[in-house]
């Protein structure tokens, strides 16, 4: 029996890479898992992970069109019930020259990466305070909290956001028995970061202390942990997640 046996959970922007990590580590610990995402091939991926005997549902949804969350949310808990873990991991990321910017693209990253994670909590929360019971796990980044890339402004200032409403959040509904923390990934190995030149993925993990690019598994598996009981005194928390990217002063001093 898993740790999250009994327990129901909702991921968004589940049809792969991190959120696809995320929803096989919570369904290998025995949760219903719902994925939810704008891609058909959400439903792919919610057969797969059922075709390995744990439980999964697919579910489009937009994240940023708020009516269509609360009615998604309001479906998903007629049917299971209740909802127990949610997670906000959806979220979009180009890099522009700031001056480029146009505020389409602004306002895209600000809808997805923000509005989407309040849109989503505005829709399940009410549930979470009414059983008194409940995980919020919103997928944030080093970026824009620790550390930043040329042209990454709009989705660096998303995700500070993301830090901010966490510990805000949290604080809010603490009482309630509800924690809210955030993961903050580095370099992932994820379908979109696999396109690069291979070349490309060796400099990226040379700059790395151990060498490597984090795996989706390894995601799932700290979100599975935030998700349970095991982390019952944890809330307010943004777990960074990188393999030691960030742990440089530099990236020459000190190498032999």
């Amino acid at each position: 029996m898993g740790k999250l046996t009994g327990k129901v959970a909702f991921v968004t922007g589940a049809a792969m890479g991190n959120g696809e990590g995320i929803a096989r580590a919570l369904a290998r610990e025995g949760a219903q898992v719902i994925l939810a995402d704008m891609s058909d091939k959400v439903f792919e991926t919610a057969k797969n992970i059922e075709s390995q005997g744990y439980k999964a549902f697919g579910v489009l949804m937009n994240v940023t069109k708020k009516e269509e969350v609360q009615a998604v949310a309001e479906k998903m808990l007629q049917q299971f019930g209740k909802i127990d873990i949610l997670v906000n991991n959806a979220g979009i990321s180009k890099s522009c020259k700031f001056l480029e910017v146009t505020d389409e693209l602004r306002d895209l990253h600000f809808d997805v990466n923000i509005k989407g994670v309040w849109n989503c909590t505005q829709a399940i929360l009410p549930n979470m305070i009414q059983q008194n019971y409940g995980k919020i796990i919103n997928v944030s980044s080093v970026t824009g909290n620790v550390v930043v890339d040329p042209n990454m402004t709009a989705y660096a200032t998303t995700k500070a956001a993301v830090h901010g409403f966490t510990k805000a959040l949290a604080m809010e509904v603490a009482s309630r028995n509800i924690t809210v923390n955030s993961i903050m990934p580095g370099y992932i190995l994820t379908p979109l970061v696999q396109r690069h030149p291979q070349a490309h993925l060796d400099a990226m993990a040379s700059g790395i202390p151990m060498g490597r690019l984090g795996k989706i598994e390894e995601i799932g598996n700290l979100a599975a942990y935030l998700a349970s009981d095991e982390s019952s005194y944890i809330t307010g928390t943004s777990i960074i997640i990188d393999g030691g990217s960030t742990l440089p002063e530099t990236m020459v001093l000190g190498r032999e």
